[in-house]
């Protein structure tokens, strides 16, 4: 094994390999050497527990994409939604998730967050060990 090999606690990061955001958060913390587990969304949705754990710390209104060419097409901005609604459409549809949905231990994040990220990293010595 090569002495480059990731190593401490890890990350999870749920996207879609053609995502420029999602690309650019797995070489983020490949560069930091940090344990990635990759999901794949297109080839495995996200579980809705899993969906759960992000709304529950973020809301469901940060993890919708609402840039993204998925909400326009649908025409979801001329759509007053519930929170409800809104993780009903994200489960049916990961095109409208805001990618990448980054979890690591206990904290989240959705959207290409590298302040967060940094911040995570830095304080994995204190927090983040499980």
């Amino acid at each position: 094994m090569s002495p480059a090999q990731p190593t401490g606690p890890g990350v999870q990061v749920f996207g879609l390999p053609s995502d420029q955001a999602t690309r650019a958060a797995l070489r983020f913390f490949k560069e930091r050497r940090i344990a990635i587990h990759e999901v794949d969304l297109k080839r495995k949705p996200i579980a809705p527990g899993e969906l759960r754990r992000f709304v529950e710390r973020l809301g469901a209104s940060a993890l919708l994409d609402t840039d993204g060419r998925a909400y326009r097409d649908a025409g979801l901005g001329y759509l007053r939604m519930g929170e409800s609604e809104i993780v009903e459409r994200l489960l049916a549809d990961p095109r409208l998730l805001r990618l990448p949905l980054v979890r690591f231990g206990s904290e989240v994040s959705a959207g290409k967050a590298e302040a967060t990220w940094k911040a995570w990293i830095s304080g994995t010595n204190r927090e983040g060990q499980q």
